[in-house]
């Protein structure tokens, strides 16, 4: 079964940095593209970053390049998301995914807010 759960979500305040963790299980993590989807309240679910199996090939959207980083830890099954310099228009829900023989594997998501 293929499980993804994230942690770190917060408060922190602008310019704030906070640290996501998506930990995996039940696949062979190290053989697939990981990624960070964001979604804020009464919003679509955003992609925001994506990082290739071997971790050597990263993407981000235009809005967050600069201030966050998408890493992987293959022999912790672990993908991060590191996110500095945080605004207001972070504040979201963000997911971990994983697109598996076709499908697609979410995370229960965690909340981040940024907020004065």
């Amino acid at each position: 079964q293929v499980q993804l759960v994230e942690s770190g979500g917060g408060l922190v305040q602008p310019g704030g940095s906070l640290r996501l963790s998506c930990a995996a299980s039940g696949f062979s993590f190290s053989s697939y593209t990981l990624r960070w989807y964001r979604q804020a309240s009464g919003a679509e679910r955003e992609l925001v970053a994506d990082i290739s199996s071997a971790g050597t090939s990263t993407n981000y959207v235009d809005s967050v390049k600069g201030r966050f980083t998408i890493s992987r830890d293959n022999a912790k099954k672990t993908v991060y998301l590191q996110m500095n310099s945080l605004k207001p228009e972070d504040t979201a829900v963000y997911y971990c995914n994983t697109n598996h023989w076709g499908y697609a594997y979410w995370g229960q998501g965690t909340q981040v807010t940024v907020s004065s």
